[in-house]
């Protein structure tokens, strides 16, 4: 079971400046990498590709964040929380914060 989840609101750790401390919406987990709605943007430039419609130019898009740099954000304390997973009492498995054991 991950600990962080697409759809979660987390806050990022560590990394430079600009992305520390910032909470942002989990877009999609790839492994050990997650990206973040609006936080680590990147310019990339890109070729037009007719086939596609796609048009070229200079794109703005989320730079993945390794999974270790991010914390599930707990909007109760304001805080990045650890996660712990909790079996109830009909065999199901939920995630829980670990210094409330609230669920998640």
């Amino acid at each position: 079971m991950n600990r962080i989840r697409k759809g979660d609101q987390v806050i990022v750790t560590t990394g430079n400046k600009k992305i520390k401390g910032q909470v942002g919406e989990v877009l999609r987990v790839d492994g050990d990498r997650v990206y973040v709605a609006n936080l680590n943007l990147v310019k990339r430039h890109v070729k037009p590709n007719p086939q596609a419609g796609q048009p070229g130019g200079v794109i703005e898009r989320e730079a993945p964040i390794h999974i270790s740099n991010v914390m599930l954000y707990n909007p109760a304390t304001g805080k990045g929380e650890r996660v712990a997973t909790k079996v109830l009492e009909n065999g199901k498995r939920i995630r829980v914060f670990r210094s409330s054991g609230e669920a998640i």
